[in-house]
């Protein structure tokens, strides 16, 4: 069970809100919304009539006090979904009444409303906090009023026991309190989740989680209102703007790769089912050489030109290497002068063997 309490400034807006629900574009819109809002109101208290005639009825008792520049008291209460069904028309007029004495409006005017719009029941009550006699009724520590009021609720009707705020716990009860999960934002958390891997911006996270039946906040940051009209920044579920953001160009990559695979899987089945891929000319070229630099006896006063063992591996690469063979530049014939020295080295080699 949650409540939540607001004070305003006009008895039209509120009434025209919980009567219609929100203001449409145009009347076909408008029916659309209030058979939507199902709103039914379940009990008055110092007032009677239709939407017209509770708005003019408050103004008219509002206006004893000018000073008190809001007098509308609004109190919205949701219940868990798992009491569905659970309370009867007059529990949940019992527990506006208790309400009522709880904040010192119960000689005041006031309406109980239900809504059907939503998969949680709830209920909201309209007062004025300006009566024909006595003081103005007081809203201060609406919050931890409220709060208490709820666990008493549950406690008295057996429902669905929910979180209260820890400032307004015994240190004893935070400690416990620490210990337990908070559904309303393992529910945010769950939906995120789910809007970040389907949508592609964070304009459609914030369709997406509209439709889930959140307000969204959209500025510099982003923050979430759910139905029971508590709000979360996207921050304390772990999804900041910036957060969203990421996780929304982490999904795209990651659906990117995964389009990717099969083109992958397909090119390492071929290669698998096919032969050992060739060496490389390189390589090939670089065995013969090998091969015939063993085999070459080592005669020769003075080591053969490097053309000489790649004549011979292109001999041994058959007709692989024809056509490189046939680019290969012919040798130069040795010039006299060449010989001359040549020989002169022979006849000194003979010489000095001698």
């Amino acid at each position: 069970m949650i409540g939540k309490i607001t004070t305003g400034k006009s008895f039209r807006g509120c009434m025209s809100y919980l009567h219609e629900g929100r203001l449409q574009e145009n009347e076909k819109q408008q029916k659309l919304e209030m058979e939507k809002k199902q709103a039914e109101v379940i009990y008055y208290n110092q007032c009677f009539g239709n939407k017209k005639e509770l708005i003019r009825q408050f103004v008219e008792v509002a206006q004893l006090n000018p000073n008190v520049s809001k007098p509308v008291f609004h109190a919205s209460i949701s219940f868990d979904l798992a009491d569905n069904g659970k309370l009867s028309i007059q529990d949940k007029i019992d527990i506006a009444e208790g309400l009522a004495k709880e904040f010192d409006f119960a000689d005041r005017q006031y309406v109980v409303i239900t809504h059907a719009d939503t998969e949680h029941e709830h209920l909201h009550i309209v007062a004025n906090r300006i009566g024909l006699e006595g003081p103005t009724a007081s809203d201060s520590n609406s919050y931890r009023r409220m709060a208490e009021y709820c666990r008493r609720m549950e406690q008295a009707y057996n429902l669905t026991k929910v979180l209260s705020p820890n400032k307004f716990l015994k240190p004893e009860q935070r400690v416990a309190q620490s210990q337990r999960v908070d559904q309303r934002k393992e529910h945010l958390k769950a939906h995120l989740a789910k809007a970040v891997k389907q949508c592609k911006s964070v304009k459609e996270v914030k369709s997406y989680m509209e439709q889930k039946g959140y307000q969204v906040e959209l500025g510099r940051g982003i923050a979430f209102t759910d139905q029971q009209h508590v709000r979360f920044k996207g921050s304390q579920v772990g999804y900041s703007l910036a957060d969203i953001e990421k996780k929304i160009r982490q999904e795209q990559t990651q659906r990117q790769v995964q389009q990717m695979q099969p083109k992958n899987q397909a090119r390492d089945q071929r290669q698998a089912y096919g032969q050992e891929q060739p060496k490389s000319l390189a390589d090939q070229l670089r065995e013969v050489i090998s091969e015939n630099e063993q085999k070459e006896q080592k005669t020769y006063l003075k080591r053969e030109p490097e053309t000489h063992y790649l004549r011979a591996a292109l001999a041994a690469g058959g007709e692989l290497f024809a056509g490189l063979l046939q680019n290969m530049p012919e040798e130069e014939p040795e010039t006299p002068s060449k010989k001359k020295k040549k020989k002169l080295g022979q006849d000194q080699s003979y010489h000095i063997s001698r």
